[in-house]
């Protein structure tokens, strides 16, 4: 049941997203909005437009959502693989979806303090380099 419920989501998560569904609902609406000087814009003509979108919107949610955690499950695999696999990585960051939220809020503040230390020592270097560069360049020929 849940390998077809899998395979169900994502041919439909697939399908749903083609620019051929998008036109297809386009023109489903036109041809409602246009259907309604027939039906002389009445409550029925209004309840099919609202019926058919709010069921069609509480399915899509579960075959979406079904795909989007299959797809972080294996991205966040792909993660820990990468970070096994360098030996200057902290394995202690394999399992970080399991920290509470607190535990993640410490480590954005380390790796964000990280990247500004990184981006400081690079700009150092940057200028240092355009300054041996303006050096080299005020000595003239010779």
């Amino acid at each position: 049941m849940k390998d077809f419920f899998h395979k169900l989501s994502v041919k439909v998560s697939n399908g749903v997203g083609s620019p051929i569904s998008f036109f297809l609902a386009i023109l489903i609406i036109a041809a409602w909005g246009v259907s309604g000087p027939l039906f002389h814009f009445s409550d029925t003509w209004q309840l099919v437009i609202n019926t058919g979108t709010t069921i069609i919107t509480f399915l899509m949610v579960f075959l979406i959502q079904n795909t989007q955690n299959r797809d972080a499950r294996v991205i966040h695999l792909k993660l820990d693989e990468l970070i096994r696999a360098t030996h200057a990585a902290r394995n202690s960051l394999v399992d970080l979806e399991e920290l509470s939220d607190f535990e993640i809020e410490k480590l954005e503040k380390e790796f964000r303090s990280l990247h500004e230390r990184i981006v400081f020592v690079q700009e150092t270097k940057e200028k240092k380099k355009k300054k041996g560069n303006g050096k080299k360049e005020s000595r003239g020929p010779g």
